[in-house]
């Protein structure tokens, strides 16, 4: 029996403990898919701590993602973004940049 009064009961407690309770404007989600097999690959990344400092000012990411189903290939991505964290330009290598409903398509599809 779940009793709702308001309060964060100890599930949504452990949850936070995880998730840092914040999965909204701190978050940017990534999506890519690889040039070599074709598999789709979701990130997050934490706007208040994956960032670098960039000397000219705003901030930089620089990430690598490898997908774990089919070739292993490593997509280098690169993310800049200004003072307030948003997003200016990426880039990507050995893989493209998709949307999130391209994303969950693919997911659909392969189940």
């Amino acid at each position: 029996m779940i009793i709702d009064n308001g309060k964060m009961n100890f599930f949504d407690w452990l949850k936070s403990l995880f998730t840092n309770g914040d999965t909204g404007e701190s978050s940017y989600w990534i999506y890519a898919r690889c040039r070599r097999c074709g598999e789709v690959i979701k990130t997050r990344l934490d706007l208040k701590n994956d960032l670098s400092e960039r000397d000219e000012g705003g901030y930089v990411v620089y990430k690598t993602l490898m997908g774990n189903q089919r070739c292993f290939e490593r997509l280098e991505v690169t993310l800049t973004f200004d003072e307030k964290r948003v997003l200016l330009d990426r880039t990507i290598s050995r893989g493209e940049f998709i949307t999130a409903e391209e994303y969950q398509t693919c997911q659909v599809l392969e189940t």
